[in-house]
């Protein structure tokens, strides 16, 4: 089997197939896990938690529950003054995780797997087989072919070539702040909301709190040098304290947020998606890693399955396809609502591939 692409999702599977006979080869875009900053602290719900334990081995998965956050279970809305507008309290397991100890520990026992600097240009479908082109000039065959790789998905391109990717209208700053200025906001996430649907969001892991501030694409510059004084005069008369984070504010990089348009099913064949490559989302659900992760090991216990293949491939594409949307217009609404995000386009769900 060839996965494309060696994120939380891809690794994930690979994690979920081994001592499974299935052969893994985990082809990777960048040339090594470091290249890039992939963001920082990530949101672990029930779902994420279950998928992450049924793919990891015990100990592994032991060692990374040992060292991870647990904050209190629920959202919290602030004003600019610090007062609270609304609270939610979500129940269940929550676990605040820095991305990147998420991708070692899921990077720990499959690393021998992983071919970095392998960019996927084209895919090949051939009965009972499937052949990935790269920009290198090399090929890998296997039974099936999983798209991984995330928003930009490459495979998805070839795929299902309806399938859009459309902004939110929405760019995100992120970066950390010390985590002794937010202990008393140690919720799974604390949003101040400002006008014109400016919002800075902070939460806390173990060893730093993230702080970030998304406002529309248009408001904020492309020049990474003036996004800091910008923040500080669009946030002009805000509480101290947050004012206070924003000077305290490092590792700080844009990111202008993307998202699916849902799509009807479509045919199951021996190329397959899962996680952003198929259901991008606003971050605004704080459902995307749960997601990836939940699909990835989905996906691999019908990989390890005992019916026909296309059988076990569509039952996971069913359910990745359901869920998967239904989390793109949810986080769609709660996006626009507290965000500014503009709203989901028209997909194409009438309209099933036959």
């Amino acid at each position: 089997m060839i996965v494309i692409g060696a994120g939380l999702g891809g690794l994930a599977l690979a994690n979920g197939l081994r001592g499974t006979g299935v052969d893994v080869a985990v082809y990777e875009r960048d040339a090594s896990p470091a290249i890039r900053g992939q963001g920082y602290r990530l949101h672990l719900g029930d779902l994420g938690i279950d998928a992450l334990a049924s793919v990891l081995a015990p100990e592994r998965w032991a060692a990374f529950l040992a060292a991870a956050h647990t904050p209190k279970p629920r959202f919290v809305r602030l004003d600019p003054a610090l007062r609270v507008l609304e609270e939610h309290d979500f129940g269940g397991r929550h676990l605040s995780v820095d991305r990147q100890e998420l991708r070692d520990t899921l990077l720990a026992d499959v690393k021998g797997l992983v071919t970095y600097g392998k960019r996927l240009i084209a895919f090949e479908a051939e009965a009972g087989h499937v052949t990935a082109c790269f920009d290198d000039g090399t090929t890998a065959t296997g039974d099936v072919l999983v798209g991984a790789d995330g928003v930009g998905s490459a495979v998805r391109r070839q795929h299902l070539p309806h399938a859009r990717v459309v902004g939110t209208g929405l760019t995100q700053l992120y970066g950390k702040i010390p985590r002794e200025s937010a202990e008393d906001l140690d919720h799974v996430f604390s949003a101040v909301t400002g006008p014109r649907h400016r919002v800075v969001g902070i939460a806390l892991t173990r060893d730093y709190a993230t702080f970030s501030f998304s406002a529309r694409a248009e408001d904020l510059p492309p020049e990474p040098h003036l996004l800091r004084s910008l923040v500080m005069e669009m946030t002009y008369g805000w509480h101290p304290r947050i004012r206070q984070m924003i000077t305290e504010w490092y590792d700080v990089f844009p990111l202008a947020l993307r998202t699916s348009v849902p799509i009807a099913p479509w045919d199951t064949t021996r190329v397959t998606l899962l996680g952003d490559a198929a259901h991008a989302m606003s971050p605004a659900g704080g459902a995307g890693a749960n997601l990836a992760l939940r699909d990835a090991a989905g996906l691999a216990a019908a990989l390890a399955g005992d019916r026909p293949l296309i059988a076990e491939l569509r039952s996971y594409e069913r359910e990745m396809i359901d869920s998967g949307f239904a989390a793109v217009r949810a986080s769609a609404a709660d996006g626009a609502r507290i965000l500014g995000q503009d709203p989901l386009p028209a997909g194409h769900e009438a309209d099933p591939v036959t």
